[in-house]
């Protein structure tokens, strides 16, 4: 499959540990409802529908590099982490957030999911979205693609849709800790399959959300999430190698688990780790190391605090990374999604003193 040439590769850069001459930056959930744009499609369309529709997905997913032409770095393709649960033969619905309607009660119940999953059929237009937007892009910029991790997965098809206290998906790791290792394995198998798919449609890029693993302590994190993320790395990686497929960067986000960076790094075998807001980036470099790239880490709702504000924290952020060094190993994010309140305008103002304040 040929695409257009890149003409601007700055993130694959950084991701592989480069020196750069400015810190690339994209920011997770930019192709949502902030954006009155998005807004105008999701008003005729479902959720779903718009992320199983690839001309849909695409549109959306561009809107922001549109938008942001030439202060972006990278597009990441509309899609949503709970596709791979509804691939599993799960029904899941957005009214506004997530809801299962038939979640799972006790261990029998993973009898209900499809025992055999074929993961291109069923999440095929994922893949046809990937493919036609890295076209559409033209080489302005690189294409992420994404999936969620084995636990969070876990925890959405156990508590039936978010959580405040996590009791049912936790009751599970303690109760059943044998049986819940066999499904996040289960989980964690679909999703190399899936990152696969998606390297192969043309994504250039690919992270792994797990966005509830601040919700386990050091210790369970390492028992039940952490070895399906390495299962991850390595099978993604293992597959691409036997079909003879280059490997691509691969972005692990473990929200929360800040006391765990090191040994993410250490042995999660991802090429990019992301931190949240909640970590200081001197630290979290001195937890890494030069092992892996670092991506984040402003408050997202630093963009709530007008113009001077930003500029400030951006400023202060982009020290805090650099050390008085040029920008290496880190690709400038928020440290979570953004929210659908904010400004367009004031995330552009973030782009922008990225680019003013990233430089060598």
């Amino acid at each position: 499959m040929t695409f257009p040439a890149m003409k601007n590769d700055l993130i694959l850069r950084a991701a592989r540990g480069e020196e750069t001459e400015r810190a690339p930056v994209w920011v997770m959930r930019q192709a949502g409802r902030y954006l009155p744009e998005f807004l105008a499609v999701r008003a005729k369309h479902g959720f779903f529908e718009i992320c199983r529709t690839p001309d849909l997905a695409m549109e959306v997913t561009l809107q922001p590099i549109r938008r942001y032409s030439g202060l972006v770095d990278a597009a990441i393709i509309f899609s949503d982490i709970l596709v791979v649960p509804q691939a599993m033969g799960m029904e899941v619905q957005m009214n506004p957030g997530p809801h299962f309607p038939d979640p799972l009660v006790t261990p029998a119940d993973v009898e209900k999911l499809t025992k055999n999953v074929d993961v291109d059929k069923e999440l095929g237009y994922v893949y046809a979205a990937i493919t036609r937007t890295r076209t559409a892009l033209a080489g302005e910029v690189p294409l992420i693609g994404f999936c969620g991790a084995p636990w969070t997965l876990f925890s959405y098809m156990i508590e039936g849709g978010g959580s405040k206290t996590f009791q049912k998906c936790k009751s599970w790791l303690f109760k059943h800790p044998i049986e819940s290792k066999a499904l996040l394995n289960r989980i964690a198998d679909i999703c190399i399959d899936f990152l696969v798919g998606q390297i192969k449609a043309g994504a250039q890029l690919v992270q792994v959300f797990d966005s509830w693993a601040g919700e386990l302590t050091p210790h369970h994190f390492a028992e039940f999430s952490l070895p399906s993320l390495q299962r991850i790395a390595t099978g993604v990686r293992s597959k691409l190698a036997a079909q003879g497929i280059p490997a691509v960067p691969m972005t692990l986000f473990a929200k929360g688990a800040n006391t765990s960076l090191a040994a993410i790094a250490r042995t999660a075998g991802y090429d990019v780790v992301g931190i949240d807001w909640c970590v200081d980036p001197a630290d979290a470099r001195a937890a890494v190391g030069d092992k892996v790239a670092l991506q984040g880490n402003l408050d997202p709702n630093v963009l709530y605090g007008g113009r001077e504000a930003i500029e400030r924290e951006v400023k202060r952020m982009c020290e805090k990374f650099r050390d008085g060094k040029a920008p290496k190993a880190w690709i400038a994010n928020l440290g979570h999604g953004i929210t659908p309140g904010v400004d367009p305008e004031d995330l552009r103002c973030f782009f922008e003193c990225m680019q003013k304040y990233s430089k060598a």
